[in-house]
């Protein structure tokens, strides 16, 4: 698909995933924080994985891991991707650097002052999220857009735009300028199953904009 990249996360079922992938999907996230609604099984995201495109980035999520828990389900699933959506430090992602899987940092924002904190991320990519202070994501809450500066350039190159993105404001979410979008809660029926009637007017909206 042409313009920003799509990621579709919190996949938990082939149906949704093939779904995805044959709507125009560039990556789809699995989701491996235990405490998430949206949580899978290591070994179930390998039997969907090995009925997809291998052209397909494939997300591995994760939320304050130690070092060698995602270096082996990394390795296990031979994942293009790591996010880590938690409380993980500069320091911490550095020591990720020498993994095959590219690296993904996302900052719950809440202001201003936190995606200033994004400078000191040296990772393949950046996600801007929504903050919530008991939820790593996945909540449908949009941060305000508006308190976006013109970051685009100095950010370090791949930087995703989350938090409720939907249907309705897909076409917004495109207009920031981000290398990518990341969409969850907005097409899901609960947390464990996609809408496909939304998923299909989320990209039939994107193509009005990036075909």
């Amino acid at each position: 698909m042409l313009g920003p990249k799509v990621k579709i996360c919190g996949i938990t079922n082939l149906d949704d995933a093939v779904k995805a992938t044959e709507l125009g999907a560039d990556l789809l996230g699995f989701n491996f924080y235990p405490q998430s609604p949206r949580y899978i099984e290591p070994q179930e995201v390998e039997k969907i994985i090995a009925k997809l495109p291998a052209s397909l980035d494939m997300v591995g999520l994760f939320v304050n891991a130690d070092a060698d828990t995602i270096r082996k389900i990394a390795g296990d699933l031979m994942l293009d991707w790591v996010q880590l959506h938690g409380d993980e430090s500069p320091q911490f992602c550095a020591l990720l650097d020498n993994m095959s899987a590219q690296i993904i940092k996302a900052i719950r924002v809440k202001d201003g002052k936190d995606i200033d904190y994004l400078k000191n991320f040296s990772t393949d990519a950046l996600l801007l999220d929504a903050y919530n202070p008991s939820l790593y994501g996945g909540t449908g809450q949009r941060f305000d857009w508006s308190t976006l500066p013109e970051i685009t350039g100095y950010l370090l190159g791949k930087t995703f735009l989350a938090g409720g993105i939907n249907p309705e404001n897909v076409v917004e979410a495109l207009g920031q300028g981000f290398y990518g979008i990341d969409i969850c809660s907005g097409i899901e029926d609960s947390p464990r199953k996609k809408n496909h009637k939304k998923m299909e007017e989320l990209f039939k909206n994107i193509r009005s904009v990036t075909a």
